[in-house]
């Protein structure tokens, strides 16, 4: 989605979050001290290259989903491509499938998405204000190669193409680079684990969230946006029926 469009929808997030634009700009200074030369060379171009007209599996890590069965794919033919929501690289390596593109924030388990650009995979690592010293003890440590966004306008070297966690941000980049159809395995809205109350509050603010930005992903975006369900079979994303929480 372009930045036009998507920009007044993460005001409103943003503003209910009590997000300060100020502190993600430090957070994206952060990153550009310490991402590689090559990791601010065409971003969208390097993302494209592998996602464009493929069916793209964006994975979360609801519980019990595990790794998408890819042997399942419905309406196989088309190529595919699959984008770990940070902690799920963990899930997809454990069970032999290297993601092609890992979008993370690093809050997971940062090393299995180290493992996992040390093995092809493409990270995009998202900077915002709560993760600056992530950035700083983490990004030095990737070996592969990598990509840097974050919540404010497009500028060189990093992207913004629309999502707010690191589930919906993966759905907003396949759509935005040309995916042939994006389908959700492993989303959940619903369960959360946070033991502190205030903690718990927060993180349901954020899935619902996240579900209304991929019902607007769905609505106004280019690409057909899909429930893949354990059974095999898809349905048109309409909200949230199922589905992880990724951030």
């Amino acid at each position: 989605m372009e930045y036009v469009r998507w920009a007044p929808h993460y005001r409103r997030l943003a503003d209910e979050l009590g997000f300060a634009f100020e502190r993600e700009e430090a957070g994206v200074a952060s990153l550009l001290e310490v991402l590689p030369p090559p990791a601010l060379e065409r971003p969208l171009e390097r993302v494209a290259t592998r996602l464009r007209g493929r069916d793209v599996i964006v994975v979360g890590l609801a519980p019990g989903a595990g790794p998408p069965p890819l042997w399942r794919r419905p309406g196989g033919g088309t190529p595919v491509a699959v984008v770990a929501a940070d902690g799920a690289a963990e899930v997809c390596l454990t069970a032999g499938l290297v993601p092609d593109v890992v979008v993370s924030d690093l809050d997971g388990p940062i090393p299995s998405e180290v493992a996992a650009n040390q093995r092809g995979s493409l990270v995009v690592v998202h900077a915002h204000g709560d993760n600056r010293s992530a950035i700083s003890e983490w990004v030095p440590h990737f070996p592969g190669e990598l990509v840097g966004s974050w919540a404010g306008p497009p500028q060189d070297g990093v992207i913004d193409v629309g999502g707010f966690t690191d589930g919906d941000r993966a759905a907003f980049l396949a759509d935005h680079v040309g995916a042939h159809r994006i389908l959700l395995w492993g989303f959940d809205f619903r369960h959360v684990s946070e033991a502190d109350p205030a903690a718990e509050r927060r993180k349901r603010a954020k899935l619902r969230w996240a579900e209304q930005l991929l019902g607007l992903l769905a609505a106004e975006g280019h690409t057909p946006l899909l429930w893949w369900e354990r059974d095999g079979t898809t349905r048109p994303y309409a909200g949230g029926m199922s589905g992880a929480s990724t951030r």
